[in-house]
């Protein structure tokens, strides 16, 4: 542990002019008469760590002093790809690694780049989830995504609409999308038989895991597997799955513009690529996939006088009712 702390701290000097023991003591989360006598061990080691005395004073390299242990630690590169997503990183457990990546990074520049991880910082942030909804956590993803680095097998339990399943996994990768973490894996023969989906990848949902247990047992991954692409191919999928049900409605140019940002993506390009030439007033009808009639009823209310729904018969009707109301309540000439 010590040792851990001496090597930090020399980084430390030497990715800064000057440090005084505070500020070693905070970075090292130690007081700072612990900073204090690692610094003196270091010199006593032979680390040329030299203390400025005064007010302005504090700790630093002579000599032009350069440690040769800046070398990254495979958990430590890896994790410095996801240092641009430190609310995921400290989610998964990675944050002191990432942490020790920058600043070994940082060590390593050139004197002239060594602001650079934080202007990066200052000029750009990933807030990943999605607005108006407080992100949780699951309790079990730093178990998981120790699964996933270290390539080993896992066996969970999964809870699935009415019922809950026993699978013996092979996770591959973690996706965060809008601040919902899901694991995509690998069904394992032995668990699960030809007849269940065995060898194929799935996504699960992490918070919908009750027990996950990481197994001794490693696994080869697949070497065809692209995570991206993937989890591109099982979103389509999912979108076009629940898109169920289907709504003829007339659109003005205005409403063609505003369909994309009133629908869901994959229904609109739907629409959009199938519609037909506009009519005499420049209205184009197109057919619209909806997960369902209540869903559409919400979406295209945000068109207002912009779309007229064709079909079916019983949305069209509600549409007229609604408009009937708002003429009625509109033609009262005020509040009063």
């Amino acid at each position: 542990m010590r040792a851990a702390r001496l090597i930090k701290m020399v980084l430390l000097l030497q990715s800064r002019p000057v440090m005084t023991a505070a500020e070693l003591a905070r970075e090292l989360e130690v007081s700072e008469r612990t900073a204090t006598r690692d610094a003196q061990a270091l010199s006593e080691a032979g680390v040329p760590v030299y203390a400025d005395r005064g007010r302005a004073g504090g700790y630093r390299l002579v000599g032009g002093y350069r440690t040769r242990l800046t070398g990254l630690a495979r958990g430590e590169a890896e994790a410095l790809f996801l240092s641009g997503v430190p609310g995921a990183l400290r989610e998964m457990g990675l944050e002191d690694a990432a942490s020790a990546a920058r600043l070994k990074v940082s060590a390593a520049l050139l004197p002239s780049l060594r602001d650079a991880p934080d202007s990066a910082a200052r000029r750009f942030h990933l807030d990943a989830p999605a607005w108006f909804r407080e992100p949780q956590t699951p309790a079990l993803l730093p178990v998981v995504a120790e699964a996933v680095w270290t390539d080993r097998r896992i066996h969970a339990r999964y809870r699935r609409a009415d019922t809950t399943v026993d699978r013996q996994l092979e996770p591959h990768g973690l996706v965060l999308k809008a601040g919902v973490w899901y694991l995509c894996a690998r069904i394992t023969d032995a668990e699960a038989g030809a007849g269940a989906g065995a060898g194929v990848f799935r996504t699960y949902r992490l918070d919908r895991f009750d027990v996950v247990e990481v197994l001794a047992e490693g696994f080869e991954r697949d070497s065809g597997f692209d995570l991206p692409g993937y989890w591109a191919g099982q979103a389509e999928r999912f979108a076009r799955s629940i898109l169920c049900a289907e709504v003829v409605v007339r659109l003005s140019p205005q409403g063609l513009r505003r369909l994309p940002h009133a629908v869901d993506p994959v229904a609109a390009r739907a629409a959009l690529g199938g519609g037909g030439e506009p009519d005499g007033e420049g209205w184009v009808t197109v057919t619209l996939p909806v997960e369902s009639e209540e869903v559409a009823y919400a979406q295209l209310t945000a068109l207002g006088a912009e779309a007229e729904v064709l079909a079916p018969a019983p949305l069209r009707e509600r549409f007229a009712a609604d408009a009937a109301r708002l003429a009625a309540r509109y033609g009262r000439g005020g509040a009063g």
